[in-house]
């Protein structure tokens, strides 16, 4: 059989792609990212992230190279104020991050771990033979074809692999449309959450020192019957229309818009091919839901994809994928759309969002939403046992290791899995002991009173896969098989 030209190849070095190449390199497969842009993107487009990937980040190593965050403790769902603190590392997002910035970081990160990334090259053809994933690609030399184990597509809500691969994208076709410019020369009145007046609805976002972020929805005006970006004519005539402010001597730097079009494929995995980011599913961006879906796809997908290249994957650990994350894309749509209706809503809505006003008032009822937008409370996996963090994520916290401070984050840096053991109980090491070439076995003492207490099994993704509060192994080694395959056989 020809040989591969790489363990997994990936289509689109957006967010979720790169993201998803530095998860690979560091299980220590070989990975090229396929795009189509000549240069890397240089737009502003989404300007920030959710709390969980600002975890999903800190699990990686990354956020230091984000410098300090500006995150935003109060939000709002659907128009209606929240306070985002309500649960536990919650907030708003982080907000003035440009996109390019973060794909700037993702790129170098994932360069420096090795990956091959290749720009002006576009998938054109891909055929699943069962055993491999063959991709036509044009290029700037040309035609080639390349082969890998496996073929992810991050390319896009026009996504040519979706299409090829035969996957369906239903949902909903736009009936709004938000038009966006950033801007410099002018003063404007932040408003980060939005504004809603009669006439329609602005946001206006800080965008570094000397620039600003202006988004217009103006009540009735209909989707335009075209994919090109607005005039930033159009942009300043419509938001004086809305706000009466006259923002045209501003200069602008960008235009675009975007609509609450809302669509999710039916297949996050056929065959050896899978969707993930806009590729699997796209929605009004509310709350930097959309950024951050796609890299909880990835950090989900990219562990997966080492163990079935490896070899080490228990049966049916690739189904989880569409099994864990399409619940998650199918609630995003959701809320969007809701949200949708409660912000931009006319007249009509008003009985809905007093309805709404009184039911956030209840804590229970801000805790889920809160949970809902920021990816705060996703569920994962079917362990057995009642420890609360089954299944949830694992907050950072303190450890004492050795002598050293280190934090939960920071021991799963390197995209492994992770068994902490927090009772120095040698019966624990030794059970996972057949586990020790895949999984890090750390033992180490909580460092402070937040700390975790309870021995834990933590996949590469930061979700708790077994838990023990008093440090005994009872259930770990199937906890193990599960998510991890089989033991390493003796010599």
């Amino acid at each position: 059989m020809e040989s591969l030209n790489a363990d997994v190849i990936v289509a689109g070095a957006g967010p979720s792609g790169l993201m998803l190449a530095g998860e690979l390199r560091l299980s220590g497969l070989s990975v090229i990212v396929l795009d189509r842009l000549e240069e890397p993107m240089q737009q502003s487009r989404a300007l920030g992230f959710s709390a969980r990937t600002i975890e999903e980040f800190g699990q990686r190593g990354l956020l230091d190279a984000f410098g300090e965050l500006d995150t935003i403790p109060g939000g709002h769902f659907g128009g209606i104020p929240i306070d985002y603190r309500i649960i536990e590392g919650g907030n708003f997002g982080v907000r003035g991050v440009p996109q390019s910035r973060t794909e700037a970081i993702l790129n170098g990160w994932a360069t420096r771990l090795g990956a091959d990334i290749r720009r002006g090259h576009e998938v054109t053809g891909l055929t699943d033979d069962g055993e491999s994933v063959t991709v036509e690609v044009a290029g700037p030399e040309g035609t080639q074809t390349l082969r890998a184990s496996y073929l992810v597509g991050c390319d896009g809500a026009r996504s040519v692999v979706r299409r090829i691969a035969g996957i369906d994208f239903p949902g909903v076709n736009a009936t709004i449309e938000m038009q966006m410019a950033d801007v410099t020369g002018v003063p404007l009145r932040i408003r980060p959450t939005g504004e809603v007046g009669e006439a329609g609805m602005v946001v206006v976002l800080p965008l570094g020192p000397h620039a600003t972020r202006v988004v217009v929805f103006e009540r009735g005006a209909g989707v335009r019957p075209t994919q090109e970006p607005p005039t930033f004519e159009e942009v300043a005539a419509s938001f004086q229309r809305v706000t009466g402010e006259d923002i045209s001597a501003a200069t602008p730097l960008w235009t675009s818009y975007f609509t609450d079009a809302s669509r999710q494929a039916t297949e996050y995995r056929k065959g050896r091919v899978f969707l993930a980011g806009d590729a699997a599913h796209i929605h009004l961006p509310i709350g930097a839901q959309g950024i951050s879906a796609g890299v909880g796809d990835v950090v989900n997908l990219g562990w997966k994809l080492a163990a079935a290249v490896k070899g080490t994957a228990p049966e049916g650990l690739l189904d989880t994928y569409h099994a864990e994350r399409h619940p998650v894309g199918a609630r995003i749509v959701a809320n969007t759309l809701v949200q949708r209706s409660l912000y931009l809503g006319g007249p009509e809505m008003q009985p809905l969002r007093e309805i709404f006003a009184e039911l956030v008032k209840i804590e229970e009822v801000q805790r889920h939403l809160v949970g809902l937008v920021t990816g705060l409370d996703i569920v994962y996996g079917h362990a057995e046992g009642d420890h609360p963090l089954l299944g949830h994520r694992l907050p950072d916290q303190e450890l004492i290791l050795g002598e050293e401070k280190t934090s939960t984050y920071e021991q799963l840096h390197r995209g492994r899995p992770l068994l902490l053991d927090l009772h120095d109980n040698a019966e624990l090491r030794a059970a996972a002991a057949g586990w020790a070439d895949r999984v890090d076995i750390v033992t180490a003492r909580p460092g402070g009173a937040d700390a975790p207490t309870a021995s834990l099994l933590v996949r590469p993704d930061g979700y708790v896969a077994w838990a023990a509060a008093d440090g005994t192994p009872e259930g770990l080694t199937d906890a193990l098989a599960t998510w991890f395959g089989e033991p390493r056989t003796a010599a």
